[in-house]
């Protein structure tokens, strides 16, 4: 069936943005295994992994890259901006400031500037010594203007990361206007953002949806569902615990999970 586009005033004015959280949850018994996940953590998300991440959601929402600024912390941690465009830019047009995401020994500490169009990435390793259990966070923002939109992005997203708990906040901003003076302030047909996410993943969690249609704001909160406790720990495995000490750690997991999930602190058991 051949759609008919809506013929615009001008350019299509329209703000996309995703906000995307995920938490990954770890048990790290001893104090050196929470220095040496954090050291795990930052070396497989390094600022270099999590700009291959994000040129391909820029990929998959059919932006191009125009500029690509990374950034690795001390102590852990790393940020990426990308900035890019619906259409291809000539080269003739380009700001000598973009790199088109070559990065150069020279050119590696470019400062990033964000345009119509945007994705971000930041990293964040946590641990406390008084408990065993690890966390580490990601949140990217995929903003865009024009038709294209980042929401096509999230199945990707969600299997670059081990997706413990996910955050997903979309909202459309400002309007746009047809030939005729008509503002629109929405080009696409939406009820949920869960719609956007692959249904055999969606069994794997429970979830919370809430929408504000007449506002164009959509959230859903996602949490894993059945815990295998091997993909929880570090440096040992199952077999090397007691049935009382795994029934504790599955505990301890399923607190952390449930308090993230809510943003509320359980009260203490003792």
């Amino acid at each position: 069936m051949k759609h008919n586009k809506l013929k615009l005033y001008g350019f299509n004015n329209l703000t996309k943005t995703i906000s995307f959280n995920i938490y990954d949850i770890c048990y790290t018994r001893t104090i050196e295994d929470r220095l040496k996940y954090i050291e795990y953590i930052d070396e497989q998300y390094n600022s270099e992994r999590l700009t291959n991440i994000l040129t391909e959601v820029t990929n998959i929402i059919g932006a191009n890259v125009l500029n690509v600024a990374k950034q690795d912390y001390d102590p852990q941690g790393a940020s990426v901006t990308l900035l890019i465009s619906e259409e291809a830019v000539p080269i003739y047009v380009l700001d000598p400031s973009c790199n088109q995401g070559q990065l150069t020994p020279i050119r590696k500490n470019l400062v990033g500037h964000l345009d119509k169009s945007h994705v971000t990435v930041h990293t964040y390793p946590e641990s406390h010594p008084d408990n065993n259990i690890s966390t580490f966070r990601v949140d990217i923002d995929v903003s865009t203007c024009g038709t294209i939109s980042p929401i096509k992005a999230l199945d990707y997203l969600i299997n670059s990361f081990d997706s413990d708990i996910i955050t997903i906040d979309y909202r459309v901003r400002g309007y746009t206007r047809s030939v005729d003076g008509i503002k629109h302030f929405i080009d696409h047909n939406i009820n949920s953002i869960q719609d956007y996410i692959d249904k055999d993943i969606l069994k794997k969690y429970t979830s919370v949806d809430i929408n504000l249609h007449h506002s164009n704001i959509f959230h859903s909160k996602l949490m894993i569902d059945k815990l295998d406790l091997n993909n929880y720990l570090f440096n040992i495995t199952a077999d090397d615990l007691s049935e009382s000490e795994r029934n504790e750690i599955l505990d301890q997991l399923n607190r952390e999970m449930v308090e993230i999930f809510y943003g509320m602190n359980l009260p203490s058991a003792r």
